[in-house]
């Protein structure tokens, strides 16, 4: 059977779109259920269909997909799927996108830009969702952006436990590649025992995507095994110059560690030809063979997101997950 049910006929089903299907059937398997059968392909000129191979009413719909290239396909299919979850009167639908797309245009830099991430919020809302489940948005305001409920989940314990277990804390100074996630910093000094903190002034061209230039270290990282934290690793270009600026001053050792893991373009030659030790993400995005390599860790991030789901299904606390590191 492909779901769950409780005294009142409650009923938890789950749905993945094609974007990372290892993920979902690692969640699935965390639940104790099966994925829901789908049928999903692409016409001729590119146009999505999908169709759901059980009845679907009076359903608690969990919908999964991660927001990985190509992107925009993968959003459009995740926003097909609710729709159809919606006519079909499923009584709850939930969207839980690891990777929430457009999330780093969350503000207007300069006149006549768009909001992309208040419209993604728009478009899941109007699809049908009734609920949004994200991991590690880039900027905690986009949970006001959707109209409903938001489960913002955290993977910093994860990564943190895994950090802790492989360097000696005592030589752990914690570095936010910029300023605004001095905040972020904070939270993983706490998790680690109160490890001291730095962080790297940088500048960004807003003309200029994926670039930043990065000035003085602010904080004693000299002899320290500095811990470079970040919510994605996209081209890896601010990640590996933060690290030489690290060096430069005196670091002992640089390890990296991101939730999402995009790795665009020239992102693993930068990473695998610089002088970090380790690199940690979570497997919230598809990392295929093509792009591992010496030095890379991928955290499972399937546990997390399944207790997140059963909490919701159970009309439980999802904060309850993160023991105060929130």
């Amino acid at each position: 059977m492909t779901f769950i049910k409780t005294t009142g006929e409650k009923k938890l089903m789950l749905f993945s779109g094609r974007a990372h299907p290892e993920l979902a059937e690692a969640v699935a398997d965390e639940l104790g259920i099966e994925l829901t059968p789908t049928s999903a392909y692409d016409f001729a000129n590119g146009e999505i269909f999908v169709r759901f191979e059980e009845s679907v009413r009076g359903c608690d719909a969990f919908v999964i997909q991660s927001h990985t290239a190509p992107l925009n396909q993968w959003i459009m299919e995740q926003l097909i799927m609710v729709d159809a979850l919606k006519r079909a009167s499923a009584k709850r639908i939930t969207v839980v996108t690891p990777f929430y797309g457009y999330a780093r245009q969350d503000k207007k830099h300069r006149g006549r830009e768009p909001i992309s991430a208040r419209l993604m919020a728009d478009l899941l809302k109007t699809a049908g969702a009734d609920r949004l489940m994200a991991v590690d948005l880039h900027t905690a305001q986009i949970q006001g952006f959707f109209d409903g409920p938001v489960d913002h989940l955290f993977a910093l314990p994860l990564l943190a436990a895994h950090v802790g277990r492989r360097v000696d804390r005592s030589r752990i100074t914690v570095v936010s590649p910029d300023s605004g996630r001095v905040r972020v910093a904070e939270r993983w000094s706490d998790t680690l025992g109160g490890t001291p903190l730095a962080f790297i002034h940088k500048t960004r061209d807003p003309l200029v995507p994926n670039q930043a230039t990065v000035g003085k270290v602010v904080g004693e990282v000299r002899d320290r095994v500095c811990v470079l934290i970040d919510d994605m690793i996209d081209t890896a270009g601010t990640i590996t110059k933060a690290a030489d600026a690290l060096f430069d001053n005196g670091a002992a050792d640089v390890v990296v560690a991101a939730t999402h893991g995009v790795l665009s373009g020239p992102a693993v030659d930068r990473l695998k030809n610089s002088r970090v030790s380790e690199v940690v993400v979570t497997d919230s995005l598809p990392i295929d063979e093509s792009r591992r390599f010496d030095g890379l860790t991928v955290l499972p991030i399937a546990p997390l997101i399944a207790r997140a789901i059963r909490q919701v299904f159970d009309d439980g606390s999802v904060t309850s997950l993160f023991d105060g590191h929130v």
